[in-house]
């Protein structure tokens, strides 16, 4: 065989660890998949004196991040954040290293510097585990439809999330609750913000959208909602009309541009993604010519992350032991990015509303003024023997229009409140 790939592992927290695990317990399948020995130059780790799980050999681990990228083939970044991992990839490559990284909050907001340096150093860049874990989705997206043109994509890529929604579709728990037990059981952060309000899931919808559409979309570019206000009663509405709340990564393309955005969104129970439960993902593709493909799986954790990582070291790996380049950075296009308002959706509206006469006809007045068609309306009697609830389904709207409807309807006397406003994705 040739000489040996050596690959510098950056970070050994979850993942980081299973990385060293998988490199040395598979070191002959890889070494045959290479066409050379591929060899752990060390680990780097801020502190060298903190114990580690004994899969980590301790006399591989170093706090001269430096040197051990000097010494390496390959370097393997699962450290996350912005710095110093920026900084260290950027040094890797000016030193003739490959760059596998799991950073998906990296790459949406220094991804083309990145890509530009790799390019420019002809070397590779993979990033698998960046988006949804485990699920092969990047290499799809960037090389097995390279020659259709994506549509859409639908995506849940963020566990938590979806653990949380889950556990209150399928127990009837409150928001609150579900999170408390989820950061339990150690699906959700202590602070859990980046996951709930929807920063996580942003950050590989941008990614996503550069892929798909050949252009650089940032994370800035990303409309984002989270689900710190959906409510059991949402959830309970959304059962009665064939529906369950899910919060979608949506990345399309239109005639007059793109749009990607990440908020939560009923999905009829038909749809392949409406049974996608506990803390897995699932991206949903639509492609002219392939049509509609679905990539299901575990989107977290260290074992799964690690298996994604592995694929990419293979791949850089190879090139090195046997020459040749992975894919360069296509952004080719420059298709306006549109903002949120110039979106259309279908919406529900849950709303209390005065039951008197006159009522029904005032509220559909007032959505048919601004454009805005309704499909189907449910009255529901509330605990006050005057008052009603509302749950209206519109048609196709743009977001504007149903903004403006919003605030007409709060001026009404007959409207008491808007509980929610949800849209309606994948019918």
């Amino acid at each position: 065989m040739k000489d040996p790939v050596k690959v510098a592992v950056l970070g050994c927290g979850t993942v980081g660890t299973q990385v060293v695990r998988l490199l040395t317990e598979q070191a002959d399948d890889l070494a045959w998949r290479v066409g050379a020995p591929v060899t752990l130059a060390g680990v780097y780790v801020r502190d060298t004196s903190v114990p580690r799980d004994a899969v980590v050999p301790v006399d591989a681990l170093t706090s001269d991040a430096d040197a051990l990228i000097a010494s390496a083939d390959v370097v393997v970044e699962v450290m996350g954040g912005l710095e110093p991992a920026r900084t260290m990839i950027l040094k890797a490559i000016e030193a003739g290293a490959g760059v596998v990284t799991a950073n998906k909050a990296l790459l949406a907001a220094h991804g083309p510097e990145l890509y530009e340096a790799a390019d420019a150093a002809g070397v590779d860049m993979y990033y698998e585990a960046a988006v949804a874990g485990a699920i092969p989705i990047v290499r799809p997206v960037r090389e097995s439809l390279a020659g259709d043109h994506i549509t859409r994509i639908l995506g849940i890529v963020n566990g938590t999330t979806n653990y949380v929604l889950d556990e209150m579709t399928t127990k009837g728990l409150a928001y609150g609750d579900v999170v408390a037990e989820a950061q339990r059981l150690g699906y959700a952060e202590a602070d859990p913000t980046a996951d709930v309000e929807g920063f996580d899931a942003a950050a590989k919808a941008a990614i996503l959208a550069s892929l798909a559409f050949h252009q650089r979309v940032s994370l800035d570019d990303v409309f984002r909602e989270g689900i710190s206000q959906v409510t059991k009663d949402d959830v309970a509405a959304a059962a009665e009309s064939g529906h369950v709340i899910k919060l979608l990564a949506i990345a399309e393309r239109a005639a007059d541009g793109v749009a990607v955005r990440v908020h939560p969104a009923l999905v009829p129970l038909a749809h392949p993604l409406a049974g996608v439960h506990g803390a897995f993902n699932a991206v949903f593709i639509e492609a002219e010519a392939a049509g509609e493909l679905m990539f299901y799986g575990q989107g977290a954790g260290g074992a799964p992350t690690a298996s994604a990582v592995l694929g990419d070291i293979v791949s850089v790996a190879r090139h090195r032991a046997q020459g040749g380049r992975g894919p360069l950075e296509s952004h080719y296009a420059d298709h306006p990015v549109l903002s949120i308002d110039a979106v259309s959706s279908r919406f529900q509206l849950r709303m209390h509303v005065v039951d008197r006469p006159g009522m029904l006809a005032s509220i559909a007045s007032t959505l048919g003024n601004r454009g805005v068609s309704i499909e189907t309306v449910r009255q529901k009697p509330a605990q006050h023997e005057t008052h009603a609830e509302l749950v209206i389904a519109t048609h196709r709207a743009p977001e504007s229009d149903m903004a403006r409807v919003l605030e007409d309807l709060r001026a009404l006397d007959a409207v008491l409140d808007i509980s929610s406003v949800l849209r309606i994705e994948g019918e």
